[in-house]
């Protein structure tokens, strides 16, 4: 690149930035805190002798896990107890002993400074307030300092979203995603038995959540991923506008900022609270908005289990990258060392899509695919995923599968479901997000999963008929009421049964339930056993 068009894409960048403070963000909602300063220290000798220089703004509480007890009201021995620590700023309960047994006590404290060897609390990003310190002066005047700054209200944003209606945690029963809570280091969502509960005191903004979520159920909102888009795309229509070439978007925490000092003059950096927040939907936007490069700046300090979340949506990134004829590594990690650096390929240049910021996460990515696979030379009208991606296909087993609706009843974005007039199971790609709670719900195991991405809108958008069969008629009054499949299923199963070793009763099982009823009343038989209704399978 000409010095020329360094200065120019330097001066474009300026300009792009500018452009991007006149784009507005919706507020979010805020999380409060409130500390009077009640400190417990956990710790053996090394915490006895601290906490008096902490006492001056500070009360504190000493949980002696080892060594020898000094007289002072503000010591609870540990004496072989174990120790379980819950809550946040300004609210740990601190739980000793054995709840119900007499060794059992709890300690309500605002903050906790654990000195011991092995955290008690060993998530990877610990609960505000809750500080873990050795015992060097350059630890203790920190850890004090800290502390110092912890008393009074204190407020945050509310990071998060979540619409439990689309959620594919579960349903009836059945697992299906639980990337979520496996991903976030925070150890702020809990696994309920239909969904999922984020506690907003222990988020503290990571945002893998949302990323790796598949249905957009859990949202980051600070901002939010409309507002993102809104700002990516004025970044790159100015970058352009002002004559800058080969845009590179760089997504960079707030924090690792000063990292980035000296940059290629074509890098535009678009400072995220964690770079985590932002996950495949907003990846392949930037790519569309025009940008020839994504990358996420690797400050070493990811959580490893947030980085294997990532990871695994960088290779659904580029298994469809290079489906649609595109750079594989177009989306890539990049450290310091690596910014300055001729690292992976870059995209080719066509028409920047125009679509605004939108808040349902699949239609987003839907957005971004659309405009990519119609700018590609020779995109493959389907590509092949790898198990886990977001996008796939449901294949049923006709010679099993009885029409049951069990999985209707259960597919939380109702990519399968019943169809109006006849017995159907109809399917359409674009909802499914392969959690798996479908073929969970099979009683018959005749559901599998294929992850996959039809590309090709055309094909993605269509209804697909995934099973079906001919209603089958009531001998009795000829009203379609189930499928032959269901009656024979049903007779098989009853075949042993006290109450079926009869013709007539097994006649009652090819009858609606109106003539069902009727059969049962006319049959002396039948009334003297108590038979009324028809078991369920």
């Amino acid at each position: 690149m000409t010095s020329a068009q360094t200065q120019t894409n330097t001066q474009a960048r300026s300009q792009a930035q500018a452009a991007v403070e006149g784009v507005s963000v919706k507020p979010t909602a805020r999380v409060e805190y409130s500390s009077r300063g009640h400190v417990a220290i956990l710790g053996g000798p090394e915490a006895l002798e601290f906490a008096p220089s902490l006492q001056a703004r500070h009360k504190t509480t000493v949980i002696l896990t080892h060594g020898e007890e000094t007289p002072s009201t503000n010591i609870i021995s540990l004496a072989g107890r174990g120790l379980s620590i819950e809550g946040y700023l300004g609210n740990f309960t601190l739980s000793l002993g054995d709840a119900g047994k007499p060794n059992h006590e709890t300690l309500k404290v605002d903050l906790v400074l654990d000195m011991g060897e092995s955290p008690i609390v060993s998530m990877p990003l610990p609960p505000p307030g809750y500080l873990v310190c050795s015992s060097d002066h350059t630890s203790l005047d920190q850890a004090q300092a800290e502390l110092a700054e912890m008393i009074g209200t204190f407020e945050k944003p509310r990071f998060f979203d979540y619409d439990a209606s689309i959620c594919a945690h579960a349903r009836s029963g059945q697992a299906g995603c639980n990337r979520c809570v496996e991903a976030c280091p925070a150890d702020a969502i809990t696994a309920l038995a239909e969904s999922i509960e984020v506690n907003p005191y222990l988020c503290q903004g990571g945002g893998v959540c949302a990323s790796v979520c598949p249905s957009g159920a859990i949202r980051y909102v600070y901002p939010s991923a409309s507002d993102m888009l809104n700002r990516i795309r004025a970044l790159l229509q100015s970058y352009r506008q002002h004559d800058g070439v080969q845009p590179l978007l760089l997504f960079v925490a707030e924090d690792d900022v000063g990292l980035i000092t000296d940059i290629p003059s074509n890098m535009l950096p678009v400072p995220v609270e964690e770079v985590a927040s932002v996950g495949l939907d907003i990846w392949l936007s930037a790519l569309a908005y025009s940008a020839q490069q994504v990358i996420l700046f690797d400050s070493g300090k990811v959580f490893s289990r947030v980085r294997a979340a990532l990871d695994e949506q960088l290779r659904t990134a580029a298994e469809v990258l290079r489906g649609l004829g595109y750079p594989a590594d177009a989306i890539r990690w990049a450290d310091a060392a690596q910014l300055n650096a001729e690292c992976g390929a870059v995209m080719p240049t066509f028409q920047a899509a125009t679509f605004g910021g939108l808040h349902e996460k699949r239609r987003a990515m839907f957005m971004a695919l659309d405009h990519l696979f119609g700018a590609a030379p020779s995109p493959a009208a389907m590509v092949s995923l790898s198990v886990g991606a977001p996008f796939g296909s449901v294949h049923v087993d006709a010679n099993s599968c009885t029409l049951c609706m069990s999985c209707t009843s259960v597919c939380p974005m109702h990519a399968v479901y019943a169809g109006n007039e006849r017995p159907q199971l109809l399917f359409n790609e674009s909802q499914c997000v392969q959690c798996g709670i479908c073929a969970a719900a099979c009683p018959e195991h005749s559901i599998t999963l294929e992850a996959r991405l039809l590309a090709d809108p055309a094909l993605r958008e269509r209804t697909v008929t995934l099973h079906e069969e001919e209603p089958l008629a009531c001998v009795s009054c000829g009203k379609p009421f189930a499928t032959r499949s269901v009656v024979n299923n049903m007779l098989a199963k009853l075949e042993h049964h006290w109450m079926f070793q009869n013709e007539r009763a097994k006649r009652r099982l090819q009858m609606c339930d109106d003539c069902r009823i009727a059969d049962i009343v006319d049959d002396p038989e039948a009334m003297q056993q108590g038979f009324i209704a028809t078991p369920r399978q």
